[in-house]
């Protein structure tokens, strides 16, 4: 798989003052975008609770390069960009575009936090590692 892709569809509610997409609603999109992958790679929110595991971000970062408006047709696409070996550290990328023309950028640093320790997990649940493995990644991937 070359990669995650998402087509957005935007609400009245989604725009400022300005008539175009508020900065805080590409941040939800990420945001859905990533749970919507990890329970396609099997790390739904059951198992997440059941194995007392879930994901945390240190950076959440949008580069905005483009407006977005209402109608526009707009499509994400998600690929990891940097991962340990373990899986314990990741960064994630959202593109969004408007056909060829790149709007948007969003980067997201995490990790994975043992939700009964209340820190980070050590090791890394070997289901992260197996679906963090088959992500889709950059053409500028590194390794960490």
């Amino acid at each position: 798989m070359a990669t995650f892709s998402k087509q957005l569809s935007f609400r009245w509610a989604d725009l400022d003052p300005n008539f175009h997409v508020r900065h805080s609603v590409y941040y939800d999109f990420g945001a859905q975008h990533r749970i919507e992958i990890l329970e396609q790679l099997g790390l739904t929110l059951k198992v997440m609770q059941k194995e007392h595991f879930g994901p945390v971000l240190f950076r959440e970062e949008c580069v905005f390069r483009k407006e977005i408006h209402l109608a526009d047709e707009i499509t994400m696409q998600t690929k990891m960009a940097k991962m340990n070996e373990d899986a314990s550290r990741y960064s994630i990328v959202h593109e969004l575009y408007r056909d060829d023309v790149l709007c948007a950028v969003i980067t997201v640093d995490g990790a994975w936090m043992d939700t009964k320790l209340r820190k980070l997990a050590s090791p890394t649940p070997q289901i992260v590692v197996d679906a963090l493995n088959v992500f889709p990644k950059t053409t500028t991937f590194t390794a960490l």
